[in-house]
């Protein structure tokens, strides 16, 4: 959800920018978003339908700027593929955009009904006008 909601703000403010996302391991590579959060998104205009898992390689280092990550297992898993110091200080927790320094998760909404759905699209959503404008 988050590259969707980055890749619709980038659009809506007419920016030149990529983004994708990855998960830190291949269990659901190549398969599409889960069905709950693609309706959350289309409930709000963004349509992630099109979207592919696929696992972090340390090839995103050099593809990416920054990498945003949503959680401590993220972190850990992508700064253990980190090859020096230079990939480490592009990793960065998504939320501390809008929680400076609390180094906070984006909780997991699978678990939580379609209110953890829309809590974790509004944070998405959050993060994504603090980052970009």
């Amino acid at each position: 959800m988050a590259e969707g909601v980055f890749r619709q703000r980038a659009h809506d403010l007419n920016l030149d920018v990529s983004f994708d996302s990855a998960g830190t391991g291949g269990w659901h590579a190549s398969e599409a978003p889960d069905k709950r959060m693609q309706e959350t998104g289309k409930d709000h205009g963004v349509d992630i339908s099109d979207l592919r898992a696929r696992q972090f390689s340390v090839s995103d280092f050099d593809a990416f700027d920054l990498i945003y990550v949503m959680d401590d297992s993220n972190l850990e898993n992508v700064l253990k593929l980190a090859r020096h110091a230079h990939d480490r200080g592009k990793v960065k927790m998504l939320l501390n955009e809008l929680y400076p320094g609390e180094d906070m998760s984006v909780p997991d909404p699978y678990s939580g009904g379609q209110q953890g759905f829309e809590h974790v699209f509004d944070l998405l959503q959050r993060s994504a006008e603090k980052v970009l404008g």
